[in-house]
């Protein structure tokens, strides 16, 4: 896909204040940590994860993405009379039906006439939005457009903590199912794309590939849908962090070799990396596969942990608050997801 008239005029995004450290969630896991001999440090020592944040029980995936929402709008100074799209792409949602979307964009006070949805692919569903919203631009369906992703991992970690303190008979494989998990961090964030006739900042969005691994869907599931069924408790997400971080590791060099030749870039081209923030086990061995210099990515993943949808977004937010990126350079946002799938976009800042 190749875009001539599309541009990322802004990022907003929202941090929870509450900080939860790896230590902390390992140590309310004593009781299996000492009954099997596991060394406490591990979370960290195995991701690069110090500590993640978390959302005040009770705040919504719609009220943290209104704010974050708010924030992209008031830089892009665009009209909200002229955002003719508002997509909602997290994990994270209010209730099943209606989309939470609806909630936002009645909050924001849009247009009646904007398009409204909710989308859903895991780690990807914010990029997706990206490439929705770029197509209706393209096509000159709209003239701007807003992505909105909020993800609340606090009810899922303490679920999952609760869990295996009930169990028995838990085992150190149980322990190893569930490390991913405990690696969720929350966090909110916003992107208003325009057409460039609109654009005053002049952040064009260039094109991307995508790629799918669909045989590997097994790897990263949360089980049934609790909105449908009568639970107690939130369903049970179960990863295979070895095997997911195998198949996305073949996954991910012929997407970058795609994108490569879709954009007409070579690797000493890219200014700038961004990357779906896993763990930093994961991101070295991304730059090595694709022998990449680990100089120009940014990360967040050490202070913020694995925010799902949010990862990436708010990674090329929080670079660009900091002034980390600068006019003309070129920047590679490269988004892997369960399932597999794997999307990356390239931009001219």
């Amino acid at each position: 896909m190749q875009y001539r008239k599309v541009c990322v005029e802004s990022f907003g995004y929202e941090l929870p204040e509450t900080i939860v450290t790896s230590v902390s969630l390992e140590e309310r896991l004593a009781p299996i940590y000492d009954k099997l001999s596991l060394r406490y440090g591990r979370l960290e020592m195995g991701t690069g994860i110090r500590e993640r944040r978390f959302w005040l029980d009770g705040v919504t995936p719609s009220q943290a993405g209104i704010r974050a929402a708010e924030k992209a709008i008031g830089k892009s100074g665009v009209n909200k009379e002229d955002i003719g799209c508002l997509l909602h792409t997290s994990v994270s949602r209010d209730f099943l039906e209606p989309a939470t979307a609806t909630v936002i964009h009645d909050s924001l006070g849009l247009p009646p006439t904007a398009t409204i949805f909710d989308i859903s692919n895991a780690c990807l569903g914010f990029i997706n939005g990206m490439v929705t919203l770029a197509n209706m631009i393209e096509l000159g369906q709209i003239k701007a457009g807003i992505v909105v992703g909020c993800e609340n991992s606090k009810p899922i970690v303490d679920a999952t903590i609760s869990r295996l303190l009930r169990n028995p008979d838990a085992s150190r494989d149980e322990v190893k199912f569930a490390f991913a998990t405990l690696t969720l961090g929350s966090g909110a964030v916003a992107a208003v794309l325009t057409h460039s006739s609109l654009s005053q900042g002049g952040h064009r969005l260039l094109g991307g590939v995508t790629r799918a691994a669909s045989q590997h869907n097994d790897l990263c599931r949360i089980e049934a849908d609790a909105s449908f069924l009568d639970l107690d408790e939130l369903p049970n997400m179960r990863t295979d962090s070895t095997e997911l971080l195998k198949n996305g590791a073949k996954l991910v060099p012929d997407t970058w070799e795609g994108t490569k030749r879709e954009l007409g870039w070579k690797n000493a081209d890219v200014d700038r990396f961004f990357t779906h923030q896993v763990s930093a086990v994961h991101s070295r061995r991304l730059f090595r596969t694709l022998g990449l210099d680990k100089t120009k990515d940014f990360t967040t993943v050490e202070y913020l942990g694995n925010v799902g949808s949010v990862s990436l977004p708010i990674t090329v937010a929080i670079a660009v608050d900091q002034g980390c990126l600068r006019p003309g350079d070129k920047v590679a946002m490269m988004g892997i997801g369960s399932g597999i799938v794997c999307l990356m976009l390239g931009l001219q800042w």
